[in-house]
């Protein structure tokens, strides 16, 4: 009988990132901007380091596959917001709303692991240059990113493949601009304790896992930094870590500012807001961070486009 009250949904709405039209064509233009500008970053970053031969070291290789993931990430997500925009209705097919949360948590999981393995590059580059190479050779970068990679997998299936024992009621609405795991729960009418468990220990784990990581490594650093005499040589060590400390500081704070508020501040509008930094804005970021505040990224560029142009 119980089984009675629970309807079977084909599709879900949307209900996007703002319920006011008069604002809805700046917001369409602003994000496409938005994603082409990700797009191009994120593609000229991959064949920059693909195409610059003295680019083919473990730091690169990680910012490349960083790349891919941001490019990803803002595919699976941005598009479908650019539609909300132009409809009146946003309807998106149940297993069309699966598979975007599926590849969500694989590339956001995935990112900060990757982030971590780039923390720990930094580490072995700094503290240990002499056992660089032999530390930081091509299997154990291939073992980081098939770890991160790994990670991401077994998190999104697990996730997903639970979310697909879940009930939902004919209340079909989904309070967000794409199909996020919390949003989702809410519109359940069966029991979510497993999938409510299942949060609770992935997101302790991809959450303390990767911050632990970066924090251990950039306290070695700062301690191996402060015992450089040389200012120069000070200067030399920070700034080959610093475009890693942006591009995590800008990632784990928006999701911070999302996550941590209390309850009597939070609310599901500010939670789309920082939603919108962490899925779109944060894949615009890094190739931008890492073009403007790296010299061998910028000496590359250089180079290419005179090949180009001249």
């Amino acid at each position: 009988m119980a089984a009675e009250n629970h309807s079977s949904v084909t599709e879900f709405i949307l209900a996007g990132l703002t319920e006011h039209p008069q604002i809805h064509l700046p917001l369409f233009l602003l994000f496409l901007v938005i994603y082409v500008v990700t797009v191009l970053g994120n593609l000229g970053m991959i064949t920059l380091i693909g195409l610059s031969s003295h680019l083919h070291t473990p730091m690169y290789y990680f910012l490349s596959n960083l790349s891919f993931i941001d490019l990803c990430q803002s595919t699976v997500i941005t598009p479908r917001m650019l539609v909300n925009f132009v409809t009146e209705k946003n309807i998106i097919s149940y297993p069309e709303c699966m598979t975007q949360l599926y590849f969500f948590l694989l590339f956001i999981i995935s990112e900060g692991y990757l982030l971590a393995a780039m923390a720990y590059d930094c580490y072995v580059a700094i503290c240990s240059p002499l056992l660089y190479n032999i530390t930081m050779s091509h299997q154990a970068c291939f073992s980081l990113l098939c770890g991160a990679y790994m990670i991401g997998l077994v998190c999104a299936f697990s996730h997903t493949g639970c979310m697909l024992r879940v009930h939902f009621c004919k209340l079909d609405v989904i309070n967000h601009y794409f199909c996020d795991l919390l949003p989702l729960l809410k519109l359940s009418c069966s029991s979510t304790y497993v999938n409510e468990l299942l949060v609770l220990c992935f997101g302790a784990l991809n959450i303390f896992a990767p911050i632990l990581t970066i924090l251990s490594s950039y306290i070695f650093i700062i301690s191996n930094i402060l015992h450089i005499r040389s200012l120069e040589g000070r200067s030399k060590a920070f700034s080959t870590c610093s475009s890693h400390i942006s591009v995590v500081a800008t990632l784990y704070g928006s999701a911070a500012f999302m996550y941590l508020q209390p309850s009597s501040v939070s609310s599901m509008d500010q939670g789309k807001v920082s939603s919108v930094f962490y899925t779109i804005v944060v894949p615009m970021l890094n190739p931008l961070i890492y073009s403007l505040r790296n010299k061998d990224v910028n000496v590359a560029l250089k180079k290419m486009l005179k090949r180009i142009f001249l």
